[in-house]
Protein backbone atom coordinates (compact mmCIF):
# COMPACT_ATOMS: atom_id res chain seq x y z
CA UNK A 1 0.00 0.00 0.00
CA UNK A 2 1.50 3.27 -0.95
CA UNK A 3 1.42 6.29 1.84
CA UNK A 4 2.61 10.11 1.12
CA UNK A 5 2.49 12.32 4.02
CA UNK A 6 1.21 15.52 2.01
CA UNK A 7 0.80 17.74 5.74
CA UNK A 8 2.67 17.15 8.48
CA UNK A 9 1.57 18.95 12.18
CA UNK A 10 3.96 22.00 11.07
CA UNK A 11 2.05 22.66 8.00
CA UNK A 12 -1.11 21.26 9.51
CA UNK A 13 -0.60 24.38 12.45
CA UNK A 14 0.35 27.09 9.75
CA UNK A 15 -2.50 26.20 7.76
CA UNK A 16 -4.75 26.63 10.88
CA UNK A 17 -2.83 29.77 11.43
CA UNK A 18 -3.76 31.22 7.86
CA UNK A 19 -7.46 29.68 8.23
CA UNK A 20 -8.13 31.81 11.42
CA UNK A 21 -6.77 35.14 10.23
CA UNK A 22 -8.53 34.42 6.80
CA UNK A 23 -12.15 33.87 8.82
CA UNK A 24 -11.81 36.90 10.72
CA UNK A 25 -10.46 39.17 7.94
CA UNK A 26 -13.34 38.02 5.43
CA UNK A 27 -15.90 38.72 8.04
CA UNK A 28 -14.79 42.37 9.00
CA UNK A 29 -13.92 41.16 12.43
CA UNK A 30 -15.48 38.69 15.41
CA UNK A 31 -18.66 40.23 15.50
CA UNK A 32 -21.40 38.00 15.07
CA UNK A 33 -18.86 35.19 14.11
CA UNK A 34 -19.42 31.49 15.32
CA UNK A 35 -17.53 28.22 14.52
CA UNK A 36 -19.38 25.40 14.05
CA UNK A 37 -17.06 21.77 13.62
CA UNK A 38 -18.56 18.85 11.78
CA UNK A 39 -18.25 15.31 14.01
CA UNK A 40 -15.43 14.02 13.86
CA UNK A 41 -12.27 15.49 12.99
CA UNK A 42 -14.02 18.89 12.11
CA UNK A 43 -15.32 19.79 15.50
CA UNK A 44 -11.24 19.34 16.16
CA UNK A 45 -9.88 21.99 14.09
CA UNK A 46 -13.54 24.09 14.72
CA UNK A 47 -11.81 23.97 18.35
CA UNK A 48 -8.00 24.65 17.03
CA UNK A 49 -9.05 27.28 14.95
CA UNK A 50 -11.73 28.84 17.82
CA UNK A 51 -8.62 28.88 20.11
CA UNK A 52 -6.51 31.04 17.65
CA UNK A 53 -9.02 33.35 16.86
CA UNK A 54 -9.48 33.94 20.51
CA UNK A 55 -6.40 34.74 21.29
CA UNK A 56 -5.37 36.96 17.83
CA UNK A 57 -8.73 38.57 18.73
CA UNK A 58 -8.34 38.72 22.55
CA UNK A 59 -12.51 37.88 22.45
CA UNK A 60 -14.30 34.77 22.41
CA UNK A 61 -16.07 33.64 20.00
CA UNK A 62 -18.94 31.31 20.01
CA UNK A 63 -18.14 27.65 19.19
CA UNK A 64 -20.02 24.63 18.64
CA UNK A 65 -20.25 21.12 17.10
CA UNK A 66 -22.80 19.41 15.32
CA UNK A 67 -23.28 15.91 14.34
CA UNK A 68 -25.16 15.56 10.94
CA UNK A 69 -25.20 11.38 10.41
CA UNK A 70 -29.25 11.71 10.47
CA UNK A 71 -29.20 14.47 8.00
CA UNK A 72 -27.23 12.33 5.14
CA UNK A 73 -28.72 11.12 2.34
CA UNK A 74 -26.44 7.99 2.29
CA UNK A 75 -26.32 7.04 5.89
CA UNK A 76 -28.89 4.02 5.37
CA UNK A 77 -26.13 2.85 3.25
CA UNK A 78 -23.30 3.41 5.26
CA UNK A 79 -24.84 1.09 8.29
CA UNK A 80 -27.93 -0.15 9.61
CA UNK A 81 -26.46 1.35 13.00
CA UNK A 82 -25.32 4.33 12.49
CA UNK A 83 -23.64 6.19 15.63
CA UNK A 84 -25.17 9.44 16.31
CA UNK A 85 -22.74 11.86 17.99
CA UNK A 86 -24.06 14.83 19.62
CA UNK A 87 -24.83 18.29 18.31
CA UNK A 88 -23.46 21.15 20.81
CA UNK A 89 -25.03 24.45 19.73
CA UNK A 90 -25.63 26.62 22.86
CA UNK A 91 -25.96 29.81 21.11
CA UNK A 92 -28.80 31.34 18.65
CA UNK A 93 -27.77 31.25 15.41
CA UNK A 94 -30.54 33.27 13.60
CA UNK A 95 -28.15 36.52 12.42
CA UNK A 96 -24.77 34.81 12.93
CA UNK A 97 -21.64 34.56 10.46
CA UNK A 98 -21.30 30.71 10.67
CA UNK A 99 -18.37 29.29 9.65
CA UNK A 100 -18.49 25.63 9.32
CA UNK A 101 -15.52 23.65 9.92
CA UNK A 102 -14.70 19.53 8.50
CA UNK A 103 -11.60 17.71 7.94
CA UNK A 104 -11.58 17.05 4.34
CA UNK A 105 -14.22 18.16 1.46
CA UNK A 106 -15.06 15.43 -1.38
CA UNK A 107 -18.38 14.98 -3.07
CA UNK A 108 -19.96 18.43 -0.88
CA UNK A 109 -22.63 15.60 0.58
CA UNK A 110 -21.60 16.39 4.15
CA UNK A 111 -21.79 19.80 4.36
CA UNK A 112 -25.60 20.07 2.52
CA UNK A 113 -26.17 17.59 5.22
CA UNK A 114 -24.39 20.06 7.95
CA UNK A 115 -26.81 23.49 6.33
CA UNK A 116 -29.75 21.50 6.99
CA UNK A 117 -28.94 20.62 10.35
CA UNK A 118 -27.46 24.20 10.98
CA UNK A 119 -31.33 25.59 9.27
CA UNK A 120 -32.95 23.57 12.12
CA UNK A 121 -31.44 25.76 15.02
CA UNK A 122 -32.22 28.98 12.90
CA UNK A 123 -31.25 31.11 10.45
CA UNK A 124 -27.80 32.16 10.37
CA UNK A 125 -26.83 35.58 8.19
CA UNK A 126 -24.44 33.33 6.07
CA UNK A 127 -22.51 29.94 6.04
CA UNK A 128 -19.17 29.73 5.19
CA UNK A 129 -17.21 26.48 5.08
CA UNK A 130 -13.43 25.78 6.27
CA UNK A 131 -12.02 22.87 4.98
CA UNK A 132 -8.14 21.35 5.72
CA UNK A 133 -8.33 19.12 2.69
CA UNK A 134 -10.03 20.07 -0.13
CA UNK A 135 -9.28 16.42 -2.55
CA UNK A 136 -11.55 17.40 -5.32
CA UNK A 137 -14.49 15.11 -6.73
CA UNK A 138 -17.36 17.03 -6.02
CA UNK A 139 -21.35 15.77 -6.75
CA UNK A 140 -22.46 18.70 -5.48
CA UNK A 141 -21.81 22.47 -6.26
CA UNK A 142 -20.41 23.35 -2.91
CA UNK A 143 -17.01 25.06 -2.72
CA UNK A 144 -14.90 25.78 0.48
CA UNK A 145 -14.25 29.66 1.55
CA UNK A 146 -11.46 28.67 3.20
CA UNK A 147 -8.84 25.76 2.08
CA UNK A 148 -5.80 24.78 4.52
CA UNK A 149 -4.41 22.65 0.89
CA UNK A 150 -6.18 20.99 -2.32
CA UNK A 151 -4.83 17.97 -3.41
CA UNK A 152 -5.81 15.69 -6.25
CA UNK A 153 -6.21 12.32 -5.37
CA UNK A 154 -7.54 9.48 -7.61
CA UNK A 155 -10.61 7.43 -7.00
CA UNK A 156 -8.59 4.34 -5.61
CA UNK A 157 -7.06 6.71 -3.28
CA UNK A 158 -7.99 8.14 0.13
CA UNK A 159 -6.84 11.11 2.20
CA UNK A 160 -6.79 10.27 5.74
CA UNK A 161 -6.47 13.94 8.22
CA UNK A 162 -4.95 12.30 11.59
CA UNK A 163 -4.80 14.78 14.44
CA UNK A 164 -3.85 15.07 17.76
CA UNK A 165 -7.06 14.52 19.38
CA UNK A 166 -7.71 11.40 18.08
CA UNK A 167 -4.50 9.51 17.17
CA UNK A 168 -1.66 11.03 18.93
CA UNK A 169 -0.18 13.08 15.72
CA UNK A 170 -0.95 15.36 13.37
CA UNK A 171 -0.83 13.94 9.52
CA UNK A 172 -2.40 14.34 6.40
CA UNK A 173 -1.94 11.04 4.59
CA UNK A 174 -2.58 10.32 0.94
CA UNK A 175 -3.10 6.73 1.05
CA UNK A 176 -3.92 4.08 -1.73
CA UNK A 177 -7.51 2.15 -1.05
CA UNK A 178 -7.79 -1.17 -0.59
CA UNK A 179 -8.37 -3.73 -3.76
Amino acid sequence: MSVQIVMNNQDIDRSLDRLSLEIVERNHGIENLAIIGIHTGGVFLAERIHRKITAHEQADVPQASLDITLYRDDWSLISQNPIVRQTNITFNVEGKNVVLVDDVIFTGRTIRAAMDAIMDYGRPRFIQLAVLVDRGGRELPIQPDYTGMTVRVSSNQRVDVLLAEKTGQDEVLVLDKPA
